[in-house]
């Protein structure tokens, strides 16, 4: 996960809270403590961190503690809520409205991801059902507009470029007849090492020129604490109205730059947490501090799963489990959607009280494996067998097994969690033709012995 580190200190530190006797003055002080520490590593500025914690200490020590809470859930939710407004506080939200075209316009250094970033705005938008063109007016960098134009091609939108023109103005111009026909454009401007005078000219032009709804400036998260110069400078140059925080992955100064960006008036919107054009998300700090402290992110995950899987097939999915119908082709249809959202580890993250759970990483990379070779199983099936595993005899598992060169044991392993499926599927069997009465008949149930989600 991103700022990985981040998360385990904070989540040792919820620990203390959990198995403290007393909520007292030499608790608290350890804790802030722990959380300075933490974000120090975390490369979050030292006067920044200091005041946050002062915020927590005064809290807890000053404020009565609501009905209904204990003085632990109340430091908790103290803990929670001071780091979420220290992140910005609200959901990184744009201005997209009905009117065609709404024009995103990405600024940035060199090397910061502002292409790559262009096609994941536009898958995430094309994934929503708007129309979106690319851009390109770049003309600095070498092969900047056949890296905009294979990005365009990636994720199947129209890409706007003339590798000819040098000057961005006309490129831009000699476009404009069609635009109208798309909800979104996205344009991807030229970068510079250094926020220059002339790279500042170019981009008044540009901006008077293409008036964009948004203008986002693309930045990358190993820059750590650097970043906020860079928001402050474009934002008095430009008028940047967000941030786009790229490579959240694998990199301990995230959080210097999250933090960084979050005190500029610029907002962050989205962060791109990995190379693929789906490993990119519109920035939430609650759910973000969710999954920092292991509370989870339900809204993220549910995001993830409506781009894994059409509206129809998750109904149809769940008009069977209501129905205590379920198949292999139905285990396999989850499978492949599950495949779709990411690796578990980041799935688990997501999930309300998994992630404080700390499971060891080699335990969800077996289950991962498991999924793979289950694929594979499948793939070796007939549809009479998906349709019906019970006629799966002992001779039908030996063919599987070598057809999908498994051993039996890993075909049985299949049918087993099949089996504990199919029994939770008739657990739930009627009655619950919604959500909310779906909570209600699991509440008091008793799950199948084995069963894993």
């Amino acid at each position: 996960m991103v700022l990985e580190k981040l998360g385990e200190s904070l989540k040792n530190t919820l620990q203390k809270i959990a198995k403290a006797i007393f909520v007292d003055e030499k608790l608290v002080n350890e804790l802030v403590k722990d959380i300075q520490k933490a974000l120090l590593q975390a490369d979050v500025n030292v006067q920044l961190v200091f005041d946050l914690t002062q915020k927590i200490k005064e809290r807890v020590l000053k404020e009565e503690t609501p009905g209904g809470l204990t003085k632990k859930e109340h430091l908790v939710n103290i803990v929670y809520e001071e780091l979420v407004k220290f992140l910005g506080g609200d959901k990184g939200e744009l201005n997209i409205t009905d009117k065609k075209p709404n024009k995103i316009m990405l600024l940035g250094l060199f090397g910061s991801g502002k292409t790559t970033t262009a096609g994941k705005l536009a898958r995430h938008f094309t994934k929503r059902g708007k129309k979106v063109a690319l851009v390109g007016l770049d003309t600095h960098r070498p092969a900047a507009m056949d890296q905009l134009e294979q990005v365009g091609k990636g994720v199947n939108v129209p890409v706007f470029i003339d590798k000819k023109e040098k000057d961005p103005l006309k490129i831009y111009k000699s476009f404009e007849n069609e635009y109208s026909k798309y909800d979104i454009i996205i344009v991807d401007t030229a970068g510079r090492d250094a926020l220059s005078k002339d790279l500042i000219e170019e981009l008044k032009k540009v901006h008077d020129l293409v008036k964009p709804d948004e203008n986002l400036l693309v930045i990358s998260a190993d820059i750590g604490q650097a970043a906020q110069s860079q928001a402050q400078a474009f934002h008095e140059s430009a008028g940047i109205t967000g941030v786009i925080v790229t490579k959240m992955d694998g990199t301990a100064k995230g959080g210097g730059a999250l933090s960084a960006c979050a005190v500029t008036q610029a907002p962050i919107k989205f962060i791109g947490v990995g190379e693929k054009t789906e490993d990119f998300e519109q920035f939430n700090p609650k759910g973000f501090v969710g999954r920092l402290l292991g509370m989870g992110d339900i809204e993220l995950l549910l995001e993830k799963a409506r781009d894994a899987i059409s509206e129809e097939e998750a109904e149809d999915i769940q008009a069977k489990f209501i129905k205590g119908e379920f198949t292999l082709v139905d285990l396999y249809s989850q499978m492949e959607a599950m495949k779709k959202m990411g690796p578990l580890t980041k799935i688990m993250e997501m999930i309300p009280g998994m992630g404080q759970l700390q499971l060891p990483k080699n335990v969800l990379e077996v289950q991962e494996g498991k999924l793979k070779k289950w694929k594979f199983a499948m793939d070796s099936m007939t549809k009479a067998e998906l349709e019906n595993p019970e006629i799966l005899d002992a001779s039908r598992t030996d063919r599987i097994a070598k057809g999908s060169g498994l051993s039996s044991t890993d075909i049985r392993d299949l049918l087993k969690q099949y089996k504990q499926a199919k029994k939770l599927a008739k657990v739930l069997k009627g009655g619950a033709d919604s959500p909310e009465k779906l909570m209600k008949k699991l509440k008091g149930k008793k799950l199948p012995k084995g069963f894993k989600f």
